[in-house]
């Protein structure tokens, strides 16, 4: 029942034939078996663990210029009108506000 001769078995496949078969199925089967080497290998992981932290730290980086730029903008815009001329007004209140944390700084270091 289960036997396949050289002219045809139930299959109707060859001897030579299932032989192939077999050793295309072998070369796939090693193939597949040295990729998954190179991917569980510690070079490789730890390759992969670098690339994904890196690209973590570009993001982050990324955005966190792009949030300075938009506060820098927003603080820029407090002191300047929309056709970039300065207010005098806001720049005098500004100075005021930190002269007197100056000051205040000084004063508590005098007292120790």
């Amino acid at each position: 029942m289960g036997e396949v001769s050289t002219r045809g078995g139930r299959n109707g496949r060859t001897t030579a034939e299932i032989e192939a078969s077999i050793a295309a199925t072998r070369s796939r089967l090693a193939a597949n078996l040295d990729e998954i080497a190179v991917r569980v290998h510690p070079s490789t992981v730890a390759a992969q663990a670098k690339a994904r932290a890196a690209a973590t730290v570009d993001r982050t980086v990324g955005r966190a210029y792009v949030a300075a730029n938009r506060g820098v903008e927003r603080a820029r815009l407090q002191f300047v009108d929309e056709k970039g001329a300065l207010r005098p007004e806001r720049i005098a209140v500004a100075a005021a506000v930190g002269a007197a944390v100056v000051a205040g700084l000084v004063l508590l270091r005098r007292r120790k």
